[in-house]
């Protein structure tokens, strides 16, 4: 983690704790450059091409508000335990509610070896667009 910064001191706070920055927190919370496709760049007939697996990383309660036909739900937290149920040959869509845990989730799973793009603008993009949500 970055260096305890004295109190008052640019960046610090009262009690001489660092202030987290993107400096201090490890790549994949802020991942540096993640593939991604903007929701626009989809064909509106077929969102997900043959051969393409949309992983939705929300969480239950999201999902269960909405998601896109055939997707495959595998909550952020549950992803690593859960990665050996996904084809390591198939290309992965990922989609969240609006880029950010997708963005995450896309830059683990491309780490890891997988071929993955984040979906930018997620499932609001998604609905924005008309594309379908069941």
């Amino acid at each position: 983690m970055g260096a305890i910064l004295a109190p008052g001191a640019p960046g610090g706070t009262r009690t001489g704790r660092p202030v987290p920055t993107r400096a201090t927190y490890p790549d994949v919370m802020f991942p540096p450059q993640v593939p991604s496709v903007q929701v626009t760049d989809l064909d509106p007939a077929a969102p997900v091409p043959a051969g393409t697996v949309l992983l939705d990383v929300r969480e239950h309660d999201e999902w269960d508000a909405g998601h896109a036909p055939d997707a495959v739900h595998i909550p952020l937290g549950d992803l690593p335990d859960r990665v050996g149920e996904l084809d390591p040959e198939a290309r992965l869509l990922v989609v969240c509610h609006s880029g950010g845990r997708s963005a995450r989730a896309t830059a683990w799973l491309v780490q890891g070896g997988l071929d993955a793009v984040n979906v930018d603008g997620g499932m609001v993009d998604w609905a924005r667009a008309g594309l379908p949500v069941v």
